[in-house]
């Protein structure tokens, strides 16, 4: 057996039911078979010193199966022992456990034409995504059968979600299931919280090619912005989902329920929609003024969202909607995403920078703009952002709670996420990371490429020198 690369082993681990939780049973090494088709971790708990050994090895339609789960060897010797021995080069894949849907190819097209996005995953710059992406859809517990199909053409985004948010969750230690056609997810931590989850992405009335589109911009005006175009889209989103009352199937009641959201209506749009989320769900629109002496943010309430249709501001209002205990939201459910998690893991990059710019939460008193960054996502002071000293999926993972919830959703239940939570009448945010990401884009260049700085990527992107 050959020791695995620990960036590698938190990609695999996600397959794993809990992903990165092992409670009390620490991992110490982690080990692959020479030929890749099998890994290894070995743990040791911390009280009783005893080892472990997960080993899995994949199936044979690629799909990762645990073959060994031991908690009770005296060594670490007796556990190198016991991995070595499911760690065999050339051996035989898992069958597919009978009557259990045989996973389909991620990449066979069965001559399907694939969407222009799905198109990007073949390209150089791309093919770190690509894998992360099938690593992911294997370890889904049980896609639905057109999942991979919806992938390749034109439900990319609303697959490419569902896989993020499976590796948000798993990557905070959480159980996750699909035992039920719907909602998509159950999750529950070590500490008995348990929720539900359905995916849902806030998508055009009328399709646009994504590929290439052009940029659309933050509107000037913070009342369209908060409650403007974008508010609309997730309203009716959001509601046509709320009507299906998830709530009231038999698993559902009695525990929380939350949408998870992302949002495509228009291109760039996930770079500035938030406070249109924000400004539908809580009825608010936020500004800056001075306070005696100090500028601070100040919410106003507003009861209706803009245009014809003056469709009610604030589902989180008032107890109207009880039955929705929180929206999940990421402003970062890109293709970009994925390339940067592999990129700041140490994944081969083949002569590419990837910079990631765009502006860090400001968490000074009444700032409502942010501080502009410009990284390479490979440099140490991108690394040094996050503990792990690579890129979390978690790092943009923001839940609003709705503060009239009949099952609310604990805190504990997403502990590495962003939450946002109505205390004495105020709007509070409570942060995992200290870092925090406003908005940003990811630019893929050449590594011989003059890195760009925060104020010359327009005269980058333009094609000018700098």
């Amino acid at each position: 057996m050959t020791p695995l690369a620990w960036s590698l082993f938190d990609i695999y681990a996600l397959a794993l039911p809990r992903g990165h939780g092992f409670g009390d049973d620490i991992p110490v090494e982690t080990w692959r078979a020479e030929d890749h088709e099998a890994f290894a971790v070995i743990t040791r708990h911390v009280d009783t010193n005893i080892f472990g050994v997960v080993a899995m090895r994949r199936r044979e339609d690629r799909v990762w199966a645990i073959v060994l789960d031991r908690k009770d060897l005296a060594t670490l010797e007796d556990a190198r022992a016991q991995a070595d021995s499911v760690l065999q080069t050339g051996a035989a894949a898992v069958k597919v456990p009978s009557g259990a849907p045989r996973r389909p190819g991620l990449f066979d097209l069965k001559g399907k034409e694939p969407s222009e996005m799905f198109k990007l995953l073949a390209q150089p710059s791309h093919i770190n995504a690509a894998r992360l992406l099938n690593e992911l859809y294997l370890a889904l517990p049980k896609p639905d059968r057109n999942w991979a199909a919806d992938c390749q053409t034109e439900n990319f985004h609303t697959r490419l979600w569902e896989a993020q948010l499976l590796a948000s969750f798993r990557e905070q230690g959480l159980l996750v299931t699909q035992p039920e056609e719907s909602p998509d997810f159950r999750v529950q931590n070590r500490l008995g919280g348990e929720a539900w989850v359905e995916a849902v992405t806030a998508n055009p009335t009328e399709r646009f090619e994504h590929v290439n589109a052009t940029p659309t911009v933050q509107p000037d005006d913070l009342d369209e912005l908060f409650h403007g175009a974008a508010a609309l889209r997730f309203a009716k989103t959001l509601g046509s989902k709320i009507d299906r009352r998830y709530d009231q199937q038999a698993h559902v009641a009695g525990k929380p329920f939350a949408l998870a959201l992302a949002h495509f209506h228009a291109p760039s749009s996930m770079v500035w929609s938030r406070e249109a989320l924000i400004g539908y769900l809580y009825g608010v629109v936020a500004r800056a003024e001075e306070v005696d002496g100090k500028r601070v943010a100040v919410a106003t309430s507003v009861s209706k969202l803009r245009g014809k249709s003056a469709f009610p501001a604030g589902l989180f209002r008032n107890g109207d909607h009880a039955e929705l205990s929180a929206i999940i939201f990421t402003n970062a459910c890109t293709i970009g995403k994925f390339n940067r998690v592999m990129a700041s893991a140490g994944a081969p990059i083949e002569g590419l920078r990837y910079v990631r710019y765009g502006k860090f939460f400001d968490r000074a008193d009444g700032a409502l703009d942010g501080v502009p960054f410009c990284l390479d996502v490979r440099s140490d002071d991108y690394q040094a952002l996050w503990p792990q000293r690579r890129e979390p999926w978690c790092a943009e993972l923001e839940v609003f709670h709705n503060p009239h919830a009949r099952h609310p959703l604990p805190r504990a239940l997403m502990p590495e996420a962003t939450h946002w939570l109505e205390i004495d009448g105020e709007l509070v945010c409570r942060s995992h990371y200290e870092t925090g990401v406003l908005w940003s884009r990811t630019l893929i260049q050449k590594d011989t490429d003059p890195m760009p700085t925060y104020e010359t990527i327009p005269a980058f992107l333009a094609g000018k020198a700098i």
